[in-house]
């Protein structure tokens, strides 16, 4: 018997650890994509002391209709084609890493794939732009260096750029391929404010069975705008603000500033059933805030 409640007494401590110091992959199309997580992700790299890195398919250089602003600021014309998909590689990764910075990114891996145009089909990027074997494969072998517990990635909705979909596509296929032992938990990230008068509702991308999703709704969700700080007029609205504005060579990014107050997270159901406690419990542990409240 007390070997018994040992050995339970381990696996819930393996557990806890689990759930306060996790590693996680974010899977993006582009730099910004994370901008969608930002706030999840700086409480589990400050709160937790967890472990974020982040892998990008493509440099973004297909942003530059967006840089006239980043035109001053960069002293290049990055709204011309030819300046803007010759500069804006280098400067959004450098973006990005000012970016990560903000919100605690550990690692960024940079896939350098051709971000060719705006669109809604993920077979443009799937079919002729990026090198896909080679993703899987670079995906794989990250996944596999580092044990992640989860992987985050945008819901792949209809509506949404075709590169969103086509990563995400690729994160799923990746984890899938690991043997089932090995997977982490894969997770995809939607956002919504509290006006919203409707929930949003996705179950899977048409013809696409790796998409399907555990129930059609978000399972798991953090409060951005939950108050803290003096008279509490602090939120972590604040921190995806800082990280937004990293992103300067993208002009529209920035009108996302104080936008949504929840970041949802959907359960996809190639995961094993029994990590739903896990993801819980993560985001129980997200919803203390650290912060002492003083008063003057």
């Amino acid at each position: 018997m007390k070997k018994i409640n040992l050995i339970l007494i381990a696996i819930l401590l393996s557990l806890s650890a689990f759930a306060q110091s996790p590693k996680v992959l974010v899977v993006t199309a582009h730099p910004d994509d994370e901008t969608s997580m930002a706030a999840v992700i700086y409480k589990i790299s400050h709160d937790l002391r967890g472990t974020v890195d982040q892998c990008v398919i493509t440099n973004g250089e297909a942003g530059y209709k967006y840089s006239t602003l980043g035109n001053d600021y960069y002293g290049l014309e990055l709204t011309d084609p030819e300046v803007g998909r010759a500069n804006l590689p280098r400067i959004r990764k450098q973006e990005l890493i000012n970016a990560g910075k903000v919100i605690g990114m550990n690692n960024i891996f940079f896939l350098d794939q051709k971000d060719a145009h705006y669109g809604l089909d993920e077979h443009e990027p799937l079919d002729t732009s990026w090198n896909v074997a080679w993703i899987n494969t670079r995906l794989k072998e990250i996944l596999s260096k580092t044990k992640y517990d989860y992987v985050f990635c945008l819901i792949p909705v209809p509506e949404t750029h075709g590169g969103h979909k086509a990563a995400t596509l690729l994160a799923l296929r990746a984890v899938k391929e690991l043997p089932e032992a090995q997977r982490p938990i894969i997770l995809g990230v939607s956002g919504s404010s509290k006006t919203d008068t409707a929930v949003l509702r996705f179950n899977q991308l048409r013809s696409y069975t790796e998409t399907k999703m555990d129930g059609d709704t978000a399972l798991y969700r953090f409060d951005m705008s939950a108050p803290f700080g003096y008279k509490g007029m602090l939120n972590y609205k604040i921190i995806v603000n800082w990280e937004i504005a990293e992103h300067k060579s993208q002009g529209t990014m920035q009108l996302y500033m104080n936008h949504g107050d929840y970041e949802n997270f959907w359960y996809y159901a190639l995961n094993n059933p029994a990590g739903k406690a896990k993801c819980k419990e993560l985001f129980e542990l997200l919803k203390k805030i650290p912060y002492k409240t003083r008063e003057y």
